[in-house]
């Protein structure tokens, strides 16, 4: 009796199907193009399983407008299969490795009616349940400067006016420092005179006296040149 229950667990534990899990799918949000040039667009998926080899990705677009989606491009069975009849014949490309989870198309010689939004699906079996993503193409004949861009602008304009001010800073202090030493050096030196002299003390007046005998003396020496 036991034998039997332990085949028969094993025989429903076979036949069980495997159980799936969700799957996650990544585009880009935004891309920016000019006219006549190509773009990439990206498409890959998280599963918690191996890649399968029935994994499959889709892609549908709906151009700015409509409400309607078109089927552009399918991937099953190791094959791609392009729409050739749509708004991309013979401009939409197969550029990814399933093996590696890409499902990357690539889109040729845009126009500016290719604007609109791409959507991806894809399967990797037994994990088919999740949600596509899509990402917007906008085509321009310039491309616009976008708001990062700006943004970092503005940041190291900030940036290089702060650097600036702390250079000018430093420099008013080295300024202000040299002067206050200059004043610091002249003034010690002028007090070192000054106490030199005063060391020296007053020179003594001359004796009255003997000034007198001097000129008298020096009259007697010039009489005596006269008579000579």
């Amino acid at each position: 009796m036991l034998t039997f229950l332990a085949l028969a667990s094993v025989v429903l534990l076979g036949i069980v199907p495997e159980q799936s899990q969700a799957i996650v799918i990544y585009t880009g949000w935004e891309r920016h193009a000019l006219v006549g040039s190509d773009i990439r667009l990206s498409c890959s998926f998280f599963s918690w399983r191996w890649t399968s080899e029935d994994v499959t990705f889709s892609w549908t677009y709906r151009p700015d407008g409509s409400r309607d989606s078109i089927s552009i491009f399918h991937y099953t069975g190791g094959a791609a299969y392009v729409d050739n009849k749509g708004p991309f014949r013979d401009r939409l490309e197969f550029v990814g490795n399933p093996s590696r989870r890409d499902g990357s198309i690539l889109i040729k010689n845009l126009e500016f009616s290719d604007n609109g939004t791409f959507t991806c699906d894809a399967k990797n079996p037994p994990d088919i349940v999740g949600r596509p993503s899509s990402v917007r193409l906008l085509v321009f004949e310039k491309v616009p400067i976008q708001a990062g861009v700006i943004t970092g602008a503005i940041i190291g304009v900030v940036l290089g006016l702060l650097v600036l001010i702390v250079v000018i800073y430093y420099l008013m202090r080295f300024l202000v420092a040299r002067r206050v030493f200059s004043l610091s050096v002249s003034k010690h030196g002028k007090k070192k005179k000054e106490g030199s002299q005063q060391r020296q003390g007053p020179v003594p007046p001359a004796d009255p006296s003997k000034v007198k005998a001097a000129a008298s003396e020096k009259k007697k020496q010039e009489s005596r040149k006269d008579k000579k």
